[in-house]
């Protein structure tokens, strides 16, 4: 294993994850409307599990002799929920691909690849989620243009 290059992508992932505690926390506060009572407590869970792996993921780098980033990525931000759940799943399909790079990475250490296949299937999960969400609300927006139409 290539512990620079494993270093490198953790912390890409960390900065990743650090991006999901605030973009996650911000739609949690913004939510508003019939949706609130919904989605708010959702995305507040999903800004902690972001910070619960962005805790593991900065403790493993420390561990390989690397130093945690504090820096994040762009936090994408709107007030619409339907935009939420599609910045979610835009999210937690990135984390999964990230998660994928750095297994390719961690070959050869079994305790490390182990490890990162823990969170990706937390990750994968999330996915899955947000697109049975999106699938739904999908659904209602069709409903709700075919009876403004027929009416």
């Amino acid at each position: 294993m290539d512990t620079t290059n494993t270093i490198d992508k953790l912390n890409q992932i960390l900065r990743h994850e650090w991006t999901g505690v605030a973009q996650y926390s911000q739609a949690g506060f913004i939510v508003t409307g019939l949706w609130r009572e919904v989605y708010a407590k959702m995305f507040l869970g999903n800004a902690e599990e972001s910070f619960g792996h962005a805790k593991l993921i900065g403790e493993k780098i420390s561990a390989l002799g690397g130093i945690p980033t504090v820096e994040r990525n762009e936090v994408k931000q709107t007030s619409d929920v339907l935009e939420m759940l599609h910045y979610g799943l835009e999210f937690e399909s990135k984390a999964v691909e990230l998660y994928n790079e750095a297994l390719e990475l961690a070959e050869g250490d079994r305790a490390l690849v182990v490890f990162l296949e823990d969170i990706l299937k937390e990750e994968q999960e999330g996915v899955d989620e947000f697109t049975l969400l999106l699938r739904d609300h999908q659904v209602t927006a069709n409903l709700a243009g075919a009876s403004t139409k027929a009416g």
